[in-house]
């Protein structure tokens, strides 16, 4: 106890790394949306003598760090908490065939489907599938699971939890896919077709990689207060490639994550997807950005290069889209990773009766299976609305209409 605090008290006496006294200017997409907490928060970022670039995107809202929704580009570093708590958080959509919408439409086999999504995944903090019933993946073989003491010991829990959803707004969906008539790159004909779309990341494993690697960063780079969460590791040091490296097991083990579920959803449901397409949205990337080599942090934002689909999806009642990126320079390459939050989660349980809730999900056909109220469809912006402030960035080329959605029954959230 004492050697702990007399090293809280050696880092306070360390004299704190200089920032920029004003900010890079970051250009902003949808300001009237976003509130002037989140646009600071990017402010702050910009200050970074590392810092090189940065976007705001319209689902923006106050995160850790950076804002969710907020995009920077370093310069030879990267910062755990720009990367956020749930490292690789990400979107998948598995996509069936027309005549498979009679699982949407059919009463019985509508039951099948509900009971496929409760059964082959789990929901909450520390869910996950226990003995004999862990699933299998690739991924689990990967030799840098023994490159770090810190990655080896996470191995066997990260292994309970694959193929599980986790909580907060992680969710598994089933809907309908309606596929316009400029779909390049996608290799389906216009029409409809049933959809499975998931939300999540990379569970306990990536939180207690960004716990471990935020600490470094705050001990390496001693920053001031309102800055300390800021904190980056340069690539160049041994923290940084030991970051570098567990951070992109998380990518593949998040990736896994949802490959597993929706493996074993189809499955139980006979199902052959016709076609799947997945996106990060809390990761960093060695990209080019203005001619040198750069680490794109995206907080909540999609990657979104000329040509690359994404998913971006709303709330739980409202319309998700398959994005196809343009290629913006000034964004960084990126658009929004969903429409983003207008009121706190505690505000949403504090303001919204679930009657409310549940008539609003009802005129829009949605059947909710399982959710908490702080991820009520009110506590989200529009997603329309926002995709509107970003039609420079992406095109959507279809649209997912949600059915039935299954979320965590509330609690805190992992991301």
């Amino acid at each position: 106890m004492a050697a702990r605090k007399k090293r809280k008290r050696d880092i306070a006496a360390t004299p704190t790394i200089p920032v920029r006294d004003a900010p890079l200017a970051a250009p902003v997409w949808g300001r009237e949306l976003i509130d002037d907490a989140a646009v600071k928060q990017l402010e702050n970022a910009m200050r970074l003598p590392v810092a090189v670039a940065g976007a705001l995107l319209p689902d923006a809202h106050v995160g850790y760090g950076i804002p969710i929704g907020g995009v920077v580009a370093l310069e030879d570093a990267v910062a755990p908490y720009m990367v956020g708590v749930d490292i690789a958080c990400r979107m998948m959509m598995s996509i069936y065939a027309a005549d498979d919408l009679d699982l949407l439409e059919n009463a019985s086999r509508r039951d099948m489907l509900k009971r496929a999504l409760r059964d082959q995944t789990r929901f909450g903090i520390g869910a996950g599938f226990q003995g004999r019933e862990r699933r299998d993946h690739d991924v689990m073989d990967d030799a840098d699971w023994d490159a770090l003491p810190l990655l080896r010991h996470l191995k066997d829990r990260a292994w309970e939890q694959l193929g599980s959803s986790g909580s907060g707004n992680h969710f598994v969906d089933a809907g309908v896919l309606e596929v316009g008539l400029d779909a390049s790159g996608l290799e389906l004909e216009p029409g409809r077709y049933l959809a499975v779309m998931s939300h999540s990341g990379s569970r306990g494993a990536g939180s207690r990689v960004a716990d471990h690697f935020s600490r470094l960063a705050r001990e390496a780079v001693p920053l001031p207060p309102e800055l300390q969460h800021l904190a980056w590791l340069p690539l160049s040091s041994e923290a940084g490639q030991e970051y570098w490296l567990a951070m992109n097991l998380m990518g593949r083990y998040a990736s896994a994550n949802h490959h597993t579920m929706h493996r074993a959803i189809a499955r139980a449901l006979g199902l052959k997807p016709l076609a799947q397409l997945e996106n990060h949205h809390n990761f960093a990337w060695r990209e080019q950005w203005g001619g040198r080599d750069v680490y794109v942090h995206r907080k909540g934002a999609t990657p979104a290069h000329a040509g690359e689909l994404g998913i971006i999806p709303g709330s739980q009642g409202h319309d998700s889209f398959i994005v196809r990126g343009r290629g913006s320079e000034a964004s960084l390459n990126s658009a929004s990773h969903g429409a983003g939050r207008v009121m706190s989660r505690k505000q949403a349980k504090q303001s919204i009766p679930k009657r409310d809730r549940d008539r609003w999900l009802a005129e829009r056909d949605v059947e909710l299976m399982d959710a908490g109220m702080d991820e009520a469809p009110q506590a989200y912006k529009d997603i329309r609305q926002v995709l509107a402030c970003q039609a420079d960035l992406i095109d959507p080329i279809a649209t997912f209409r949600p059915r039935i959605v299954l979320m965590a029954a509330g609690g805190p959230a992992e991301d």
